[in-house]
């Protein structure tokens, strides 16, 4: 139950981001990023990984992606992640990812959940060609119902090219 959870709002995660351009070698120029995402979670059975899309409010439109590995921590939880992002205008950058979930005290099934997203190289597509960077996201998840998640998550950051 909490690992199918913890997919579903790992793969929600969601970002916006603005456009430049540069090589990788070179941080380039910089944009600020931030935003919100609204996942949608869809079971594949057991077993079977659980796929998320999201949309996104900011520049990036959408997002998806994967849990790689979870493991389990004395406050909560530790994910490996891999999320893929696109924007209206063609861009798309994919990152891996670590997400650290702590419980809140008093609250079973909540956490308070913060992502760090490192942009993978040579994975930039289209306008976020170039793309390099890490940026990070916080928020509060609500993981009781596995056919209910519900959650906050903030991103920020700022991503190079």
């Amino acid at each position: 139950m909490i690992r199918l959870s913890l997919v579903a709002l790992a793969l929600a995660s969601g970002i916006s981001l603005s456009g430049t351009s540069s090589a990788s070698a070179d941080p380039g120029i910089c944009s600020p990023i931030g935003g919100v995402a609204i996942p949608n979670f869809f079971a594949e059975g057991e077993g079977n990984p659980i796929i998320i899309s999201a949309t996104l409010i900011g520049s990036v439109q959408n997002a998806a992606g994967k849990i790689t590995g979870q493991r389990e921590t004395p406050t909560g939880l530790e994910m490996d992640m891999e999320h893929y992002f696109g924007r209206a205008d063609g861009g798309a950058f994919q990152t891996k990812d670590l997400g650290i979930l702590t419980a809140v005290p008093g609250k079973p099934g909540r956490f308070m959940i913060e992502i760090t997203y490192d942009i993978q190289e040579g994975t930039g597509r289209g306008t976020m060609k170039g793309a390099n960077g890490s940026f990070n996201s916080y928020g509060l998840v609500d993981l009781r119902d596995g056919n209910n998640l519900e959650g906050l998550v903030r991103y920020s950051g700022e991503v190079c090219q």
